[in-house]
């Protein structure tokens, strides 16, 4: 029997946003083309590796008081990689339908909480893994995934590096820092935002996919900018088509931006951090909207804002339960963002499961109360797979979403044409 693993801070933190609207997990969505394994080969692959992920046998146990991390003793994957019982293969719509019922659905807290659908599609198979959130982050899923399934995999994805250390300041030096600080990170979005409603048990996804080194190139000789700048300004280019249709006129959009603060070697579940940009989400034109992100981003990481807001929250739990709870909702409030978009390194090169190729890699994550759209990205073997996740109650026409995104990068490109 392994030791019992104390839950984290940011553990309980996760947990305890659960509830009977929403579930706390993220998920990968692995389409696979001809030869993909089953249940049982993918049983049988995951028994000889499981080893190398403690974590996924491990249900939540320990005390009120000190609740823990412990093995479980009837671990059966069975219980976790699971056949869907399907008479026919979906199409793109039936897969997701069907990515969406299963994200709806709350994992089974009396077991360690993963669980890995498999679904029959008309060209192949798609693998529908969700972890809870409080076992795994994005970096960490990508990890697991690597040990546990991926093979063949020549390139490797980026590897999170530490953060650069900060120079010592003086007093004089410090006040000033923070105070550009609070303006940039606690300015309040001075317009309602569309997805600001109350979340029900429904969800939708859609998905999107762009090339990954032409939009890098684009980005880079544009506007000096990244990859992750270019997929914040197609999102907010993709949400300007949206809300002209659906919404009305939004001028701006504060996005949350989350920031891994994992580094070589660690063996975290979690460990990350965020910032918040404005995004222009009325400008019409996607490189002026692109260079008006890369300013803010380049601002925020000079800045090492994720550090801070880091420290700022670690410092808030040990200090005071009280003003941990006030931060919390603070940092929740749709005037604060209105939409998370994170973007996860995949697998720079093509990678298999049990010899069948990995066609198209997606992730989802779950949105929450008053934030009722969430979009994540994730690079794999030269493109950028977007996921998008919302409650059809609040957020209609989600395909016509992703749609905008797509237009949205091929403009990036476009622009960078001679």
């Amino acid at each position: 029997m392994t030791e019992a693993a104390p839950l984290t801070d940011e553990d309980r933190a996760i947990l305890e946003l659960e509830s009977d609207t929403i579930a706390g997990h993220t998920c990968k969505v692995i389409v696979l083309g001809a030869g993909a394994p089953g249940g049982d080969a993918l049983r049988e692959l995951i028994a000889e590796r499981i080893d190398l992920v403690p974590a996924l046998t491990r249900r939540l146990g320990g005390t009120t008081r000190a609740p823990a991390w412990v093995e479980d003793p009837g671990f059966d994957l069975a219980d976790h990689v699971v056949d869907a019982q399907l008479t026919r293969g979906l199409d793109d719509s039936g897969l997701r339908d069907a990515v969406a019922e299963l994200f709806a659905q709350h994992l089974d807290r009396s077991r360690p909480l993963w669980r890995l659908d498999v679904l029959p599609l008309a060209d192949g198979t798609a693998l529908v893994w969700r972890i809870h959130h409080a076992v795994a982050d994005g970096t960490t899923t990508m990890r697991f995934a690597r040990q546990l399934l991926f093979e063949e995999e020549t390139g490797g994805g980026d590897r999170p590096t530490p953060a650069s250390p900060r120079p010592a300041l003086d007093d004089a030096r410090r006040r000033g820092h923070l105070a550009a600080f609070l303006e940039r990170e606690f300015a309040r979005s001075r317009e309602t935002s569309p997805f600001d409603g109350r979340i029900g048990r429904l969800r939708r996804v859609g998905f999107a996919v762009a090339p990954l080194q032409a939009l890098h190139d684009s980005a880079k000789s544009l506007a000096g900018a990244t990859v992750n700048d270019a997929v914040l300004a197609s999102v907010a280019g993709g949400l300007r088509r949206w809300i002209a249709e659906h919404h009305g006129h939004l001028e701006e959009m504060r996005l949350k931006v989350p920031v891994s603060l994992h580094h070589e070697g660690d063996d975290a579940g979690n460990r990350g951090s965020f910032f918040t940009v404005a995004v222009p989400v009325a400008e019409q034109d996607a490189v002026v909207r692109l260079r008006a992100v890369h300013e803010q981003t380049a601002a925020r990481k000079a800045a090492h804002d994720a550090q801070r807001i880091d420290e700022m929250t670690r410092e808030l739990r040990h200090l005071s339960p009280r003003l941990e709870t006030l931060w919390e909702k603070v940092e929740r409030s749709p005037r604060r963002f209105a939409l998370n978009v994170s973007n996860v390194p995949g697998p720079r090169s093509a990678v298999r499961v049990l010899g069948a190729p990995v066609s198209r890699l997606h992730t989802l994550a779950e949105i929450g109360e008053h934030h009722a759209l969430r979009v994540s990205a994730i690079s794999y073997a030269g493109a950028v797979c977007f996921g998008l996740c919302a409650d059809p109650a609040i957020v209609d026409d989600l395909e016509a979403l992703a749609t905008g995104i797509e237009a949205e990068t091929a403009e990036i490109i476009a622009a960078a044409v001679p």
